[in-house]
């Protein structure tokens, strides 16, 4: 699409980065959460990818031997991987203990945690509580809410836990979000 377009005027400047947007910045925001960035970083990383590949369009300086998608992505790893290069470089030495000595001090919000487990389901509430809270042993939830075996409560179990990690996971909620 970018270059059959003429980008001289600013419609055609904003339909090529909305564009781009849809196509491109869902793959790397998620890169950059693999690699232990939040959404903030993949946005800021993904429009300096953006102008990059604008400022080589217009100049005629670019060779695209894929497409867009591609292209801003190799960008994006590129910037990314500087980013943390320098992040790394410049972080003082005692960080760790800092990180210890504040968190010591905090309290897990116990409001944020039951919001986030009440998004498993009801069934899967009162089997996480039966395990975790009145520590029953998995033959006896098998027993009370009907599973076949101790096999299939466990899985049940696994399951529901998995809820709440997709659910964390898609929010990139981190140990911070849970704190009062």
């Amino acid at each position: 699409m970018a270059q059959q377009n003429n980008f001289s005027s600013a419609t055609n400047r904003k339909e090529l980065f909305i564009w781009l947007y849809k196509k491109a910045f869902p793959a790397v925001a998620k890169y950059i959460s693999k690699k232990g960035g939040n959404f903030h970083e993949a946005k800021d990383i993904f429009q300096d990818a953006l102008i990059v590949y604008y400022e080589k369009l217009v100049n005629g300086s670019i060779n695209l031997n894929s497409d867009e998608q591609s292209y801003l992505m190799g960008i994006s790893k590129h910037l990314w991987s500087k980013r943390f290069k320098e992040n790394i470089k410049y972080a003082p030495f005692n960080i760790g203990e800092d990180v210890f000595i504040e968190q010591d001090n905090l309290t897990p919000s116990s409001d944020k945690l039951l919001y986030y487990l009440e998004t498993t389901g009801q069934k899967c509430m009162d089997i996480l509580r039966a395990f975790y809270y009145d520590n029953w042993p998995v033959t006896k939830i098998a027993e009370i809410f009907g599973y076949s075996g101790v096999r299939s409560a466990t899985v049940q179990k696994y399951k529901c836990m998995e809820k709440i990690r997709e659910t964390i996971k898609e929010r990139s909620l981190a140990y911070e979000d849970f704190i009062e």
